[in-house]
C-alpha cells in the first residue's frame, strides 16, 4: 500500500546519513527506498557500490577536517 502511495503522489525522503557537507544519503519516509546525490547534484539508487563510495568519502571527509581541527 505504501508503495501506491509513493507511485501516486512520489517519494517523501528525509536525510538519513550526512556523508559529507555535499552528499547525504537519503530514505523514503513511506516505502523506504534509500537514494543519494551523485556527482552532478541528482539523486540515485542507493546501490551497494554506491554505499561503499560513500562509506570511504565520509572517512576521508573526516580525516581532514579533524586534520584541519588540529592544525588550528
Amino acid at each position: 500500500m505504501k508503495k501506491v502511495f509513493c507511485n501516486i503522489f512520489g517519494h517523501h525522503y528525509a536525510v538519513s546519513k550526512k556523508v559529507t557537507s555535499h552528499i547525504k544519503e537519503y530514505k523514503c519516509i513511506h516505502c523506504g527506498r534509500e537514494v543519494t546525490t551523485d556527482v552532478g547534484g541528482h539523486l540515485s539508487t542507493l546501490t551497494p557500490e554506491l554505499q561503499d563510495i560513500n562509506k570511504t568519502l565520509e572517512i576521508i571527509y573526516q580525516k581532514r577536517h579533524q586534520a584541519a581541527g588540529n592544525a588550528a
